[in-house]
């Protein structure tokens, strides 16, 4: 049985986690809340992602998921205010919130669905599925330039300092979650081959520096 649990769903803000997780807690569905921090600085690669919660669960569990928090917007729909923010969107962002589904809550994006339809624009299942085997598309794709990981990785790994095998280790293992469970890696192939050269260099470089750091007040001293 698988153990380990991947994002199923990021938010702005804790109070929409904390609601959603309690959905799925209720139904029997083991969660964890984690503010996904990177671990490494994300200055230096230039991203502008935005720190999130996130609801970890199982990618065994994604489907089941989904479905409950489906039913839970359905349920819910009639609830809501037409002085409710998404009512201001234009017809171009309603669109954008059914291709970015991974970025807005079921809520959101079922009420997106609704909205459009009421102004007379035509929201079935075919469309839905092409904007998100779209979006699923556009997740997939590796990041585009990881070349400042990879100057310095070499940089690292020559100075025997144990960031090399980090980064080495980063730029060839790393992956994400889709928003469908499946795990792809983070970098281009061509990366990934620099991030273990980067790694066994590393792996020769660091033991010899700890050893010269060891050695060398006996000869000085």
């Amino acid at each position: 049985m698988e153990t380990t649990l991947a994002t199923f769903k990021q938010f702005a803000n804790l109070e929409e986690a904390i609601e959603v997780q309690q959905i799925l807690t209720n139904n029997g569905i083991e969660t964890r809340l984690a503010d996904n921090v990177p671990i490494l600085d994300t200055n230096f690669t230039g991203s502008t992602v935005n720190n999130r919660i996130e609801i970890q669960i199982r990618t065994t569990n994604f489907k089941e998921a989904e479905t409950l928090l489906q039913q839970y917007a359905n349920n819910t729909l009639d609830t809501i205010d037409k002085d409710y923010y998404l009512y201001a969107f234009t017809n171009e962002e309603l669109f954008d919130v059914l291709l970015k589904f991974d970025e807005w809550g079921e809520l959101d994006y079922q009420l997106a669905q609704k909205i459009l339809t009421e102004r007379g624009k035509t929201v079935d299942e075919a469309l839905l599925k092409s904007l998100k085997n779209q979006r699923l598309k556009d997740l997939a794709q590796p990041e585009p330039n990881a070349k400042s990981w990879i100057v310095a990785g070499y940089l690292f790994a020559f100075l025997g300092g144990l960031l090399g095998l980090l980064v080495g280790y980063m730029l060839f293992s790393s992956k994400r979650i889709l928003p469908d469970g499946r795990k792809v890696y983070s970098y281009r192939v061509k990366d990934r081959k620099q991030g273990k050269i980067i790694f066994y260099i590393s792996l020769v470089t660091t033991p010899l520096t700890l050893l010269y750091k060891a050695f060398l007040p006996m000869f000085i001293g």
